[in-house]
């Protein structure tokens, strides 16, 4: 199995577990309160979009990574979604490995 599909099956399993936030505001709220660990962008959502949570998660040192379309981060979850923060560090360490290798 390669390592985006095994991504996609964390990023599952990880909302199955209660670990993620997802959608624009709340994703933001949290970036702002430091509970997310990795935000997670579809790699086709808008110019604007991508500026703002680019520039939030740096001002908040929050790791924002873009390694899938917004369709199959939403097969992943279950919802149409394009912006997904992970609550957890396991989950998000191993999902920066996973797109690093």
């Amino acid at each position: 199995m390669e390592n985006k599909q095994r991504f996609l099956n964390l990023l599952g399993l990880a909302m199955k577990a209660g670990k993620l936030v997802t959608g624009e505001e709340t994703t933001l709220q949290s970036v702002r309160k430091n509970t997310v660990n990795l935000v997670i962008l579809a790699s086709d959502a808008s110019e604007n979009t991508e500026k703002k949570m680019r520039d939030k998660c740096h001002s908040y040192h929050t790791k924002l990574i873009s390694p899938c379309t917004s369709a199959e981060l939403s097969a992943a979850i279950g919802k149409n979604r394009m912006i997904v923060g992970v609550c957890d560090t396991g989950f998000s360490r191993k999902m920066c490995e996973l797109m690093t290798e």
